[in-house]
């Protein structure tokens, strides 16, 4: 029979927390104590990644007292939070930063807007009314129809169309046109392409 059996590589002997503190955590920095300082506590302001060495009742007492901010003026601490909230970098207001300009510029450029025709030479001025005039909203289809219905063009104003309709509608409401009912249609039709357009928010 021998003495070594495979049963032994298996059997485990739960280590003495206690015991193995002891020899290797730095002795507590509490003035008169003795224990090891198993737990770290940040040093303070100027100092961060310093820690002091405390057993766990002296860390738990040296927390209660500590105050990142002691001797910190009030206003600077208000301004440490609002630095906080982008990381500490530093930011600037819209439209502030010139060196971002020409990357805006470039985005004009892009989008086809007035920007595009600041930077392009033009000797002869053939961009000139371009870069000043507004671009015009193109009417869908319904909203095309809607506005021919009232006998308007797509560069209408909402006041136009407003006048417009109101206009129609007491030339062909039954009430106004003395009972006709050959403008009944018409009148429908006036009802219709005003919500269409009033739904597409042009009046």
């Amino acid at each position: 029979m021998s003495s070594y059996s495979k049963y032994f590589e298996k059997i485990r002997v739960r280590p003495d927390k206690k015991a193995e503190a002891k020899p290797h955590a730095p002795p507590c920095q509490w003035d008169g104590c003795s224990e090891p300082g198993t737990h770290r506590a940040p040093v303070g302001r100027m100092r961060e990644g310093e820690y002091f060495h405390f057993c766990f009742d002296h860390v738990r007492e040296y927390n209660k007292g500590f105050n990142y901010f002691s001797g910190v003026a009030d206003s600077d601490i208000a301004r440490f939070q609002k630095e906080a909230m982008t990381g500490h970098r530093p930011t600037w207001v819209m439209g502030a930063n010139t060196s971002g300009k020409a990357a805006s510029d470039f985005a004009q450029m892009r989008s086809g807007r007035a920007g595009y025709y600041k930077r392009i030479r033009d000797p002869l001025n053939v961009f000139a009314d371009r870069a000043h005039t507004p671009r015009q909203r193109k009417a869908k289809p319904l909203e095309a129809k809607a506005l021919e219905t009232l006998g308007l063009d797509v560069s209408a104003t909402g006041a136009e169309i407003k006048a417009r309709y109101k206009d129609l509608v007491k030339r062909h409401h039954p009430d106004t046109n003395g009972g006709d009912r050959g403008s009944e249609e018409r009148f429908r039709e006036v009802l219709q392409a005003y919500r269409v357009l009033k739904q597409a928010g042009l009046c």
